[in-house]
């Protein structure tokens, strides 16, 4: 029966980052290389997508992170789906795979994540991307560790930081505890960050939440009103508090929204939104 009950989680929480489409498939246009070690685990691999045409400069890069909260999903084919948007535009596109909680609880996928955003600039001379103009984004648990690749200061002792010049979030978690207990309590985090001495430390470590200030990258919150897997409130409250601090954030909220969105209405909130942020902030010219 618990059996039967992971798999309906992970299947439930799959299903919003999965759009409409079963299985994506890669534009001609679009080349990849699979499957690149970032880190020391068999789990730490990457993809790279990248325009086939070739690059007279270089091009901004992005890091997109799946979502499936932290027990479930990949980046196949919610990195072809989501990488096929940026390449379009330019865009050299990393697509990470982490370790999820079967193989490691909080905080290796923080941990994993932001190995994988110092890889990638490391490499940027190899790929042409332009360290200048580099995006993290994902949704649900991935636009939570995209906002943790962002925020995680050195300090945290999660690794040395990453840089970025620009977060997008769909609908990430932004307080872990929140999700431990009481009536926004949700299995995925009480997997991942399961009961032990220190637990509520560790989840105030891995909580974006902890690492307000003003000294941040921009970051776009996009998040249903509706949302009944990750509470609205967590990206209304995530977006005041950074503006109260002074950083640049912003909230797109998206009227009876839920845990995922149409595709229809995510073509709208690229185009109203998530482009002209990244053209605002000088990342997408």
């Amino acid at each position: 029966m618990a059996k039967l009950h992971a798999v309906a989680l992970v299947t439930a929480l799959s299903l919003p980052l999965l759009a409409q489409d079963a299985r994506p498939t890669i534009p001609d246009s679009v080349s990849l290389e699979a499957n690149i070690p970032y880190g020391e685990y068999k789990e730490t691999v990457l993809d790279i997508y990248q325009p086939k045409a070739p690059a007279s400069q270089k091009r901004p890069g992005v890091i997109v992170i799946h979502g499936g909260g932290w027990v479930g999903g990949t980046k196949d084919d919610y990195g072809i789906r989501v990488c096929s948007r940026y390449v379009e535009k330019g865009f050299v596109c990393a697509s990470v795979e982490y370790r999820l909680a079967k193989v490691a609880t909080a905080p290796a996928a923080v941990t994993d994540v932001l190995d994988a955003a110092r890889w990638f600039d490391k490499n940027a001379n190899k790929y042409r991307v332009d360290t200048r103009r580099i995006v993290v984004t994902g949704g649900s648990a991935g636009g939570h560790l995209s906002l943790m690749v962002g925020m995680t200061p050195g300090s945290a002792k999660l690794g040395p930081p990453a840089k970025v010049e620009a977060v997008v979030n769909f609908y990430g978690i932004t307080d872990v505890a929140d999700q431990l207990s009481g009536p926004h309590m949700q299995d995925y985090a009480v997997t991942w960050v399961p009961e032990q001495q220190g637990r509520l430390a560790l989840a105030e470590r891995v909580s974006p939440m902890t690492y307000i200030r003003k000294d941040l990258p921009p970051i776009l919150t996009i998040h249903g009103d509706a949302d009944e897997t990750v509470p609205y409130e967590h990206g209304v409250k995530l977006t005041k508090a950074l503006r109260d601090a002074g950083a640049d954030a912003e909230l797109v909220s998206v009227p009876q929204g839920a845990h995922g969105f149409p595709k229809a209405k995510e073509d709208e909130i690229y185009e109203q939104s998530i482009w002209p942020f990244l053209k605002k902030h000088g990342i997408l010219r």
